[in-house]
């Protein structure tokens, strides 16, 4: 194996080169949202067609992220990451072109094919960026404001450019910002290490990448269908039969796609089972709060976006404060405690009432997510990577996007089908705005417990002889770095 490396002059302006990669990324997760219905209207959706405008995106981001990850590994982590960029950046202005529901949906397809490219190289060029030490998680933290910042803001941009511009803007304004960042990290970044030898495990990718896709389709259609329909046990079947498949073609191949090396590395396993967790949460209460405030609180797309602004503030203090807390009390005690605190909020937004108020209800709960939130996830993908071998950093980073997502694609079809079904049972005997309120409730009230679950489980997993050292990955070879500070 050899590899080839440049240097380049601005750690800081490559790093918020990076760091605007990742918002953009989690900006076209969340920016829709608000603007489904209006999107509908406009290129004739029905309502399983409303559906894919969010599941296109999330499907293939999720099922792509590991070859996306072992790519950039493979092919050059700062190559993958521009090629990913214009993708991204292509299909973006694609969507919002779009006059038929069919080229919408295929076009948040390829954006999720990009994104899938994008995370996970640009999280192994940070690692690249930042040597093992206070300067890696001072980076994490950055990483950790912009991914929480990027749901948040999501929702807030998606509101004021429906109401202002129209919903195709919402794709303009993504594609505009992804090209100015590929513009920073085609100027900011230098070259990084390109894999000569090894071979690209074909085989196990496409079984992986299957499986993944034909559980989070399942998962999807369960939310439509029920969780009895034939084609959701049919998808579960798929993914079970293909993951079996995987693990088999992994056991045998030279060059696997998961080596056995990354899980024995520090506390990678860990990180990414709670990361999981963690998900599944983060992405379900994108997906109610945002409804709770249009729906029942009667908000516009505007002051529904402007409502996420203390949230997005509290998770961008939570991830500058994150590195400072982690050297001070120990990772297992930051994590559980960030885990314990964004329960706290859950748990206080599962008592919002039908005809409460903004500043009664959701302001403080908001605060407590936000900052519980964002020093969980800065945590957890400090242990996702911890101990990786340079070559294996575009991998981790795609690994532990990977369990986030499905994470967050199990989370939100179980708390929407109890969601839906709570709210379904209560409008036989109480009003439409309570009915509605008393599905969210419940989806916020499960939330919390699953999260305080995740934290005692947290309190055991991360738990080692040297757990009051900040959690970030060792040097893995006397390689030096691909990128570096002159």
């Amino acid at each position: 194996m050899s590899w080839t490396s440049g240097t380049t002059r601005s750690p800081g302006a490559a790093l918020a080169a990076l760091a605007g990669a990742q918002f953009t990324v989690m900006l076209a997760t969340s920016i829709v949202n608000v603007a489904l219905p209006q999107i509908r209207t406009g290129v004739g959706l029905s309502d399983s067609g409303t559906t894919w405008v969010v599941n296109a995106y999330g499907l293939a981001f999720g099922a792509l992220l590991l070859a996306g990850g072992r790519a950039a590994d493979l092919l050059g982590r700062r190559a993958v990451l521009l090629a990913g960029l214009a993708l991204f950046g292509g299909a973006s202005s694609a969507a919002g072109l779009a006059s038929s529901s069919g080229v919408l949906i295929a076009a948040r397809a390829v954006q999720g094919l990009g994104a899938a490219a994008i995370a996970p190289a640009a999280l192994a060029l940070v690692m690249d960026l930042f040597p093992p030490g206070p300067g890696r998680g001072r980076a994490l933290g950055v990483w950790g404001a912009v991914s929480g910042a990027g749901g948040a803001a999501g929702v807030l941009l998606g509101g004021v450019l429906t109401q202002a511009l129209g919903w195709p803007w919402i794709f303009h304004a993504v594609a505009i910002g992804a090209f100015l960042v590929l513009a920073a990290t085609a100027a900011f970044t230098a070259r990084t290490p390109v894999r000569e030898s090894g071979r690209f495990d074909v085989p196990g990718t496409a079984a992986v990448t299957l499986a993944l896709t034909a559980l989070v389709w399942g998962l999807t259609t369960a939310r439509r269908s029920g969780w009895t329909g034939a084609q959701v046990l049919g998808s579960f079947a798929v993914a079970v039969a293909l993951t079996a498949a995987f693990v088999l073609i992994e056991r045998r191949h030279p060059n696997p796609l998961l080596p056995p090396r990354l899980f024995a590395a520090g506390r990678v396993t860990a990180g990414n089972a709670l990361m999981a967790l963690l998900g599944s949460v983060w992405i379900a209460l994108f997906f109610f709060l945002p409804l709770h405030q249009q729906q029942v609180l009667g908000f516009s797309p505007l002051l529904t976006g402007l409502g996420q602004l203390p949230l997005a503030a509290a998770n961008m203090l939570g991830s500058t404060l994150a590195p400072g807390v982690s050297r001070r009390i120990g990772a297992t005690a930051t994590v559980t405690a960030a885990l314990f605190t964004e329960a706290a909020g859950l748990l206080w937004l599962s008592r919002i009432s039908a005809h409460g108020s903004y500043l009664a209800d959701i302001l403080g709960p908001s605060i407590l997510i936000g900052l519980g939130l964002s020093i969980a996830f800065v945590q957890l993908t400090a242990l996702s990577v911890e101990g990786v071998a340079r070559q294996d950093a575009g991998l981790a980073g795609g690994l532990v996007n990977t369990t986030r997502q499905v994470g967050g694609a199990i989370g939100l079809a179980v708390l929407a089908t109890v969601a839906g079904t709570v709210t379904a049972h209560a409008a036989t005997h109480q009003p439409h705005l309570d009915a509605l309120t008393a599905g969210y409730r419940t989806a916020f009230g499960i939330s919390a417990a699953v999260l305080a679950a995740t934290a005692l489980l947290a309190a055991v997993l991360t738990r080692r002889g040297n757990a009051s050292a900040p959690a970030s990955p060792a040097p893995a070879d006397a390689a030096s770095p691909a990128i570096r500070a002159n």
